[in-house]
């Protein structure tokens, strides 16, 4: 509660103006459920700031909510979430009032159409025209920093599991990173997030090998066609390849960096950050 309460204000501290919802969309947050809340613990326990009561409650993937979104940043950076992190205005993630911790959301800024990943690490904004409360970095990506405020379309995606950068995966019982990659068609560039989908993979099929029996997924996606893209850009990165594979479970195709010599090799890999989220998997 007192990480709670020292976030308090994030929802008062907004960067530009502030504007009601626009009259062309129409604004829904996600449920609530006030019932059975005497057994939360932790921060899925109801809580109260400026005399009202918020309910965290448990959501499904693909339930939507529309709002305004606004943005925090360098007031905060360094501090910490709700959740017990050190807040980082450079990483993507946001604060919900009641959406529980390492929701993935899809965002989208309904202005201008383009979309971000943010995982919920923190709780706010506490300002009833708001829906969400953004890092920097998603901010930017949405590019409404100068406006501070946006009218967004949220979209759960999955749940993320805070140690799934750093965790070796076998393939036949991996957790789907969905969408982990974001392939942005003006700047050309690649966001990486550890996104995890709740739902395990146990398709096993057309592996290549690398040598080692290790390789590094970098990202997994929705569309064949942008996993194969992002397999394609970086077919002889370092002196690596890459592959692709589709499962015949969740739809997702995956690409993996390959051509590791040893376990030892892979993981150096990960650990130098040139893809963010991205994990060794045994082959």
């Amino acid at each position: 509660m007192k990480a709670i309460l020292g976030f308090a204000l994030l929802g008062f501290m907004v960067f530009g103006v502030t504007g009601c919802f626009s009259n062309k969309y129409s604004s829904s947050n996600f449920r609530t459920d006030k019932t059975n809340q005497t057994n939360a613990t932790g921060t899925m326990k109801p809580y109260t700031v400026n005399g009202k009561t918020y309910y965290p409650t448990v959501v499904g993937v693909g339930e939507t909510a529309t709002g305004i979104a606004s943005w925090y940043g360098p007031g905060f950076h360094g501090k910490t979430t709700s959740n017990g992190e050190t807040f980082n205005q450079n990483a993507f993630t946001a604060a919900h009032t009641t959406l529980p911790m390492n929701t993935i959301l899809s965002v989208t800024n309904l202005d201008n159409g383009r979309k971000t990943t943010v995982r919920i690490n923190d709780r706010g904004p506490f300002k009833d025209d708001r829906i969400i409360d953004l890092s920097k970095a998603a901010a930017t990506r949405l590019d409404m920093i100068t406006s501070g405020t946006a009218p967004v379309k949220l979209e759960v995606i999955g749940f993320a599991d805070g140690s799934a950068a750093s965790t070796e995966l076998d393939l036949g019982t991996e957790a789907a990173i969905a969408d982990a990659i974001s392939v942005e068609q003006d700047a050309q560039s690649i966001d990486i997030s550890d996104i995890i989908i709740n739902e395990t993979s146990t398709d096993t099929s057309t592996a290549t090998t690398s040598g080692s029996g290790y390789m590094v997924q970098i990202g997994a996606f929705k569309s064949k066609e942008n996993a194969e893209e992002v397999a394609s850009r970086y077919k002889s990165y370092k002196g690596y390849s890459t592959m692709t594979r589709q499962s015949s479970r969740d739809g997702l195709t995956r690409v993996y960096i390959t051509g590791f010599k040893s376990e030892a090799e892979a993981k150096d890999f990960v650990k130098g950050g040139d893809f963010e989220g991205s994990f060794v998997v045994k082959e």
